[in-house]
């Protein structure tokens, strides 16, 4: 396929990048800094401007799927504007490029831990996360009113960290995975393999879901 990938150099969209290459897949990396990409055949580097929509849509003309890690970063005091600004003119662009497929990597902020409770909510939740969570949840509650684009977002599980890849994941829906009595996780690699199963394979064609060993 040919994946247009926003946020390519990040934690995640890094992880991304090499599953989709190592697969085969040509990739448009859509960066601010394009010489913090990889010199590789199958990748081409753009420079966009996520909060423009006009911009963003150039670079996506021509691709089987859009996958957004778009993140304006933690360290932003407006995050949660910012982030339903990028997330706005990522789906707008998508639309704008007539590319039907949208991937958007979002977080575990929105995943239920009781009925009626999301992860978000409850007390013990890191501030400094809140607000980046909550552009998050907001974003996810958009997407499920779109009615153009073929849509799936995926929420990662709480504990997300640099690892190794094996290929191996269990699927959930809209409620937070266990390891028993504690939160599960997953490796950004093996992350990635879940995304590009599902750009290959699609199941959750608008819908959310979430991963985790």
């Amino acid at each position: 396929m040919k994946l247009a990938l926003i946020g390519a150099s990040g934690f995640v969209g890094a992880a991304v990048l090499q599953e989709a290459l190592n697969r085969g897949h040509e990739v448009t990396g859509i960066v601010q800094h394009p010489d913090k990409l990889p010199a590789h055949a199958n990748l081409k580097a753009v420079k966009a401007d996520a909060y423009n929509a006009d911009e963003l849509a150039t670079a996506l003309k021509g691709h089987d799927a859009v996958v957004s890690a778009f993140n304006p970063g933690w360290d932003k005091a407006d995050i949660l504007p910012l982030f339903l600004k990028g997330s706005a003119a990522i789906v707008a662009a998508s639309k704008q490029a007539a590319v039907g497929r949208l991937l958007v990597v979002g977080g575990a902020g929105s995943l239920y831990v009781a009925p009626g409770l999301q992860l978000i909510d409850t007390p013990d939740f890191p501030a400094a996360y809140k607000n980046g969570a909550e552009g998050a949840r907001q974003h996810l509650n958009q997407l499920r009113e779109e009615r153009e684009l073929s849509w799936t977002f995926l929420s990662p599980p709480a504990l997300l960290q640099p690892g190794t890849r094996s290929g191996q994941y269990r699927v959930g829906s809209e409620e937070l995975l266990m390891d028993g009595a504690a939160p599960a996780g997953i490796s950004v690699e093996d992350l990635a393999v879940a995304i590009v199963d599902e750009l290959e394979q699609p199941k959750q064609v608008n819908k959310r879901f979430t991963v985790a060993r």
